[in-house]
């Protein structure tokens, strides 16, 4: 049926834009869903005060101001910009049933979430960098870089997720759709809107993969080869203390990584080769990619940065102190 409706819109060489798309909440579960929008809730929650929290404290602390904070604070940043880009689809559809987005809102999360997407990315590459220059070159760290340099990184991360991705909503209007207008989410994906399209997409997915192999595929790739340099400093350090004491340094950064790349992999992969995978496993692989990430980076940093930790512990000692 699908095949016949696509040879028909096809065959008439008629435009079609949908005015709105129906988002989809967790497939077979609908009567839940005022019940799973608890734990969703707090996962928001703790996105966006963690992240908050994170930020507050760097900023209020003086000692906290070098490049592996900086770098930290970016991807706060960039966190708290993807739970706010899914919040609103995700509650209006658990709380009150909130199906349709318009088109081009639709367009326009779906930009913001794969640009945001891209900068962890490049985040992420930029902390390993940074750890890798930290525990091999550490007298040089400060000199290489400094704030202006954090600076040029920030800014050039942000350009390269921009850029790279302007093309994809015009690549996505000039197609024509077919009657279904279903997503698989509660929230926009461009793999998801490409595959509504009755005219052919070859240029997309073409266009979508490249960028993909080129930006988080070789982000993933110089991160694991920093850890291979990084652990090669390591063992030829002297004693067996300066080789824990190094590595404990990357521990939250690997933890960060590894929460991120490993749910956007595989959810990569069901888009592109897992045409027999539940719909289930496909809603719950999208929202661990974007959701669990914000919520557990604070967490993960807060729980393994002893300069964190303290700094948070005196901030709200002082607010006790204050309150008092």
């Amino acid at each position: 049926m699908e095949r016949d409706s696509r040879t028909t819109w096809e065959f008439n060489g008629s435009f079609h834009q949908p005015s709105a798309f129906l988002m989809l909440g967790i497939p077979g579960l609908e009567a839940l869903h005022p019940w799973i929008s608890i734990p969703f809730c707090a996962l928001y929650l703790v996105a966006l005060l963690g992240n908050c929290l994170i930020l507050f404290v760097i900023g209020r602390t003086q000692s906290l101001h070098e490049p592996m904070y900086y770098f930290l604070c970016m991807l706060a940043v960039t966190d708290l910009g993807l739970a706010l880009c899914t919040l609103p689809t995700t509650l209006g559809l658990l709380w009150f049933d909130l199906r349709r987005i318009g088109f081009d809102a639709c367009l326009a999360q779906m930009y913001f979430i794969h640009i945001l997407s891209f900068i962890e990315s490049s985040v992420l590459l930029a902390m390993a960098f940074d750890r890798f220059i930290a525990i091999s070159r550490p007298l040089r760290h400060p000199s290489i870089l400094t704030r202006a340099t954090v600076a040029k990184i920030g800014l050039a991360i942000v350009l390269r997720g921009m850029v790279s991705l302007l093309p994809i909503p015009f690549l996505l209007k000039r197609l024509t759709y077919c009657g279904r207008t279903e997503l698989s989410h509660s929230f926009c994906f461009h793999p998801d809107i490409m595959n509504l399209a009755c005219a052919d997409i070859k240029v997309n997915v073409f266009y979508g993969m490249v960028i993909l192999l080129s930006t988080v595929g070789m982000d993933f790739i110089f991160i694991v080869l920093s850890y291979i340099l990084i652990i090669r400093t390591v063992l030829s350090l002297a004693t067996r203390e300066e080789c824990l004491r190094a590595l404990n340094t990357c521990v939250s950064h690997i933890c960060a990584v590894l929460v991120f790349f490993i749910p956007m992999i595989g959810l990569s992969m069901i888009h592109r080769f897992g045409k027999g995978v539940p719909p289930l496993v496909n809603t719950l692989v999208a929202y661990t990619y974007l959701i669990i990430p914000p919520a557990l980076n604070p967490i993960i940093y807060s729980i393994k940065s002893s300069h964190i930790r303290g700094a948070l512990l005196r901030a709200l000692r002082r607010s006790s102190g204050a309150a008092w």
